[in-house]
C-alpha cells in the first residue's frame, strides 16, 4: 500500500495573512512617537487631549492628559462596559512600552505648555511697558 502525498492548498485567509517573524530583542526603543497636544482651558482635571502616531503606521486619538492626586497622567481611549467599568480600547502590551508611550505624551505636553507660557509672557510684556508709559505721563 502506498501513501499518496497531497499538497494542502492554503485558504484565502491564509494567503492574505502575513507571517510575522519574531525579532531579536532590542535594547533601545524602536518606537517613534509623533505626538500632537491640544490644550484644554478648563478648571477641571482634564488638561489636554492628544493624538499619537506610532512609527507612521498606527494612530491613537482621544488620549486625555489628566491631573490626578498623584500628578499628571495619560489616559488612553476607553469605553464603558456593561458592568459600568471603563475599559481601555487600545493599550501598550508591556510595561516598558507603556512607560515609553506615557513619557512621549507627557514630554510633548510639558513642551507645549512651556511654549504656550512663553508666548503669553511675550504678549504681556509690551502691554506692561505701555501701561508704565501711560502711568508716567
Amino acid at each position: 500500500m502506498t501513501k499518496a502525498k497531497t499538497a494542502a492548498t492554503p485558504s484565502k485567509t491564509q494567503e492574505q495573512t502575513p507571517q510575522i517573524q519574531p525579532q531579536p530583542e532590542q535594547k533601545e526603543n524602536p518606537m517613534q512617537f509623533d505626538v500632537r497636544i491640544y490644550p484644554v482651558k478648563t478648571d477641571g482635571a482634564l488638561k489636554a487631549n492628544a493624538s499619537v502616531n506610532i512609527n507612521g503606521f498606527f494612530a491613537v486619538t482621544n488620549i486625555r492628559i489628566l491631573e490626578g492626586s498623584n500628578g499628571t497622567f495619560v489616559s488612553l481611549p476607553q469605553y464603558k462596559g456593561r458592568n459600568g467599568e471603563y475599559k481601555d480600547i487600545c493599550f501598550p502590551c508591556t510595561t516598558e512600552a507603556k512607560a515609553a508611550f506615557d513619557k512621549a505624551v507627557l514630554s510633548a505636553y510639558e513642551q507645549t505648555m512651556a511654549q504656550s507660557q512663553t508666548k503669553t509672557q511675550a504678549q504681556e510684556a509690551p502691554r506692561q511697558e505701555q501701561g508704565q508709559q501711560m502711568a508716567g505721563m
